[in-house]
């Protein structure tokens, strides 16, 4: 399928990241997460190119159309943050913004903390700003249900399960994951045995939510038969190892302008009920927490106009 797309495959901390490249001006990089791939924010590239921006919008490392590496150490939380620091010197600018969703937002969160002299603000989408413990991966009394990162940590099962369908698996995990689904229907996995596989834990829509065309999810279900599942598996295979590789990140304050967006029925915001107590406490000068009404974990393309209206806010603000 031919996207009429500006596309760059640009060299950055030794891998090539398959770029949409489009626009002048000030860098805003955006960062997409799991299972996806550029494609996220095709509601938003225009509307910032119209405002006076560059935008470049990657498959990042393990994903669509760039690099992946077989190691699961080549794809640790330092090693993702470097890819994204390399991409404004490729482009020619010395500085850059960043917004982030869902993994791409853990990225986008360390990469300002690790390059804060380049990244001048940072705006996240969907995860607050945690610090994700090897505590995430078992849950506390929690050993004999059924939990995705625990069940992602064994490579090749997963991707075996995923990779079986991908359209099932891609339209399954879309969709529960959104406010189309009944309330907290993500959550719910922790009902079923341990044994259970990650498709017998989320719903099938009866028809395509209005968010997603025909068109949408052949385009994903392309990507996916390129790429596979294994890179994108291999981010949450780190989070063991994440926080003990970067030390110097803890209590560290994230002295950039900030800000943070989700959709009111995004299932991640229950990881912890006190996020929105303990989340601003991490920054000198957050501007903004916003929640979107009617969207799930997919805040940019259930609610599109919505979140591209806040996203331009933070940054005509900078």
């Amino acid at each position: 399928m031919m996207i009429d797309r500006n596309f760059k495959m640009l060299e950055t901390n030794g891998v090539r990241l398959r770029t949409v490249v489009e626009g002048k001006g000030p860098l805003v990089i955006l960062l997409h997460g799991w299972p996806q791939c550029w494609y996220l924010w095709r509601h938003q590239i225009d509307p910032l190119v119209e405002a006076g921006f560059q935008v470049a919008v990657p498959d990042q490392r393990g994903f669509g159309g760039s690099d992946r590496p077989l190691a699961i150490a080549d794809y640790n939380i330092r090693t993702l943050a470097a890819d994204i620091a390399g991409i404004a010197p490729a482009l020619g600018h010395d500085t850059f913004t960043l917004v982030g969703h869902d993994w791409g937002c853990v990225v986008a969160w360390n990469t300002a903390l690790l390059h804060e002299q380049t990244c001048k603000a940072v705006m996240g989408l969907s995860v607050p700003f945690w610090r994700l413990a090897p505590e995430i991966i078992n849950p506390p009394g929690m050993d004999d249900r059924f939990w995705y990162i625990r069940y992602f940590q064994q490579p090749g099962v997963a991707e075996a399960e995923l990779e079986r369908d991908l359209e099932r698996s891609l339209l399954s995990i879309y969709y529960t994951l959104s406010a189309d689904a009944p309330p907290a229907s993500f959550m719910k996995q922790l009902e079923h045995p341990r044994a259970s596989g990650l498709l017998d834990t989320m719903l099938m829509p009866k028809q395509l939510p209005s968010w997603l065309t025909r068109a949408d999810l052949d385009y994903y279900v392309e990507q996916y038969r390129m790429s596979g599942f294994r890179g994108g598996l291999n981010w949450y295979r780190n989070v063991p190892t994440n926080n003990s590789i970067t030390p110097e990140l803890e209590s560290k304050r994230f002295t950039q302008p900030a800000a943070f967006v989700s959709g009111v029925a995004d299932d991640v915001l229950l990881y912890d009920p006190d996020w929105r107590t303990t989340f601003p406490k991490a920054f000198d000068d957050l501007r903004f927490i916003e929640l979107v009404e009617g969207a799930g974990h997919w805040v940019q393309v259930e609610k599109p106009e919505e979140t591209t209206a806040l996203i331009l806010r933070f940054l005509n603000g900078l």
